[in-house]
């Protein structure tokens, strides 16, 4: 398991690093702004990882989202290497063949008109929520409580959690937040005033909530009736997460602005806040982005896009998401309140904290996130097997059976 770990330092002449070392070096001098586990990943496979000890893994982390096709991917790592040696860096004050292609690509498969090309989920929200104010000339939006849409201070200021929240204080001024799938409190919320209303089609981060299609639908209803953008966070639901290309459309939703991120590079940092054609074009200079756009990661994504439709990977999250799930569900715990998701975004619901149960998990070879204090989240690359989730089901049936100290 450590040849490969083991061949590459030999090659550059490093002396191999354990786990532990690893460890050590990284607390030196890490920011601190991380909770880390312990453990130093080094390899990863298609849905497999590994440790610098060698130690295996299935992954239902997921790169928190962004490793949809697997991990070390060649589809991914021969587009890098072929538009690597061609051109990296090209700025947005020129034009691109790579560019256009992906922009095209796009909006074919969104049904939207326009494309704004940047390197983060966070920076698709503030795009979303800038353009938003631009093109209305309102200054207020309309979340949802439970939300989670980034960490830079717009899109922080739509997050609901407190803890994001707190030491940042004062934040963007003119938020509103809503209990999520109540209809009637967001009709309420809505006035002439308000830019936009930004969801997540299914709340991830705060504990693997679905929206309900009427609660959606109305949604929109009341964005159209009161002169709202309606902006869809899809950074963690795209790209066949939910078992449909994008999660909006499995209530034909039409978005005004949709954000886009994570699985959208084959795990390369990008982003995108897209526009319909109700929206027209954006005036020159009124938003930017060094590195957006540019010809490397835009390869990445043509060559993405074109691996999850070629295999069919949508199709794959449905099917295997909704036997997972039904797996899960017949586990026989008193720790379990519920099993939700949509395709492969699944959450085990916990009636105690879900910490020592993850931790739990990773020493029996299985990695998983947190969704919120309870909540026991599941978001594997998409070419997982069902024989690999089938180990993962064992698994979680073991531990929520198993005796855990420190756990109430």
């Amino acid at each position: 398991m450590q040849t490969d770990y083991l061949l590459s330092h030999i090659e550059m002449n490093l002396e191999p690093l354990t786990s532990e070392k690893i460890q050590e070096k990284e607390a030196l001098f890490t920011s601190g702004v991380y909770s880390k586990r312990p453990v130093a990943i080094v390899r990863g496979k298609g849905a497999h990882l590994w440790d610098a000890d060698g130690r295996e893994y299935i992954d239902c982390v997921g790169g928190q989202g962004a490793a949809n096709i697997g991990h070390a991917n060649p589809v991914i790592a021969q587009a890098l290497y072929s538009q690597a040696q061609i051109l990296i860096s090209c700025p947005e004050m020129f034009y691109n063949n790579q560019r256009a292609e992906l922009e095209e690509k796009l909006c074919s498969l969104t049904g939207m008109s326009r494309v704004f090309l940047c390197n983060s989920g966070t920076e698709a929200i503030e795009a979303g929520i800038k353009f938003a104010r631009l093109l209305t000339g309102r200054t207020e939006v309309v979340a949802a409580m439970r939300g989670f849409h980034g960490r830079t201070f717009g899109a922080l200021s739509a997050t609901w959690e407190k803890k994001y929240r707190s030491p940042f204080e004062p934040l963007v001024p003119g938020y509103k937040h809503i209990p999520y799938n109540d209809l009637s409190a967001l009709e309420a919320a809505v006035n002439d005033q308000t830019a936009a209303v930004l969801l997540e089609v299914v709340q991830g981060e705060g504990g693997v909530n679905p929206g309900k299609s009427e609660f959606l639908k109305g949604v929109q209803s009341i964005c159209r009736e009161k002169g709202s953008l309606l902006i869809l966070d899809e950074v963690q639901t795209g790209f066949g997460r939910t078992g449909k290309m994008f999660a909006f459309q499995h209530d034909g939703l039409e978005p005004d602005i949709l954000c886009l991120a994570k699985s959208i590079g084959g795990g390369i940092p990008m982003g995108a806040a897209l526009l319909s054609s109700r929206m027209g074009n954006l005036q020159p200079q009124v938003h930017g982005s060094t590195f957006g756009g540019n010809p490397l990661a835009c390869a990445a994504s043509l060559a993405t896009l074109d691996y999850i439709q070629e295999n069919q990977l949508p199709e794959r999250a449905a099917e295997l998401g909704a036997w997972f799930m039904e797996q899960l569900s017949n586990i026989q715990s008193p720790l379990i309140r519920e099993v939700r998701g949509k395709g492969l975004m699944v959450g085990i619901e916990l009636k105690q904290k879900v910490t020592p149960y993850l931790q739990k998990l990773m020493e029996n070879g299985v990695m998983a996130l947190p969704a919120g204090l309870t909540v026991m989240r599941f978001l594997p690359p998409l070419v997982i097997t069902q024989d690999e989730l089938s180990l993962v089901v064992s698994v979680v049936k073991k531990v929520l059976n198993s005796s855990i100290e420190g756990c109430e």
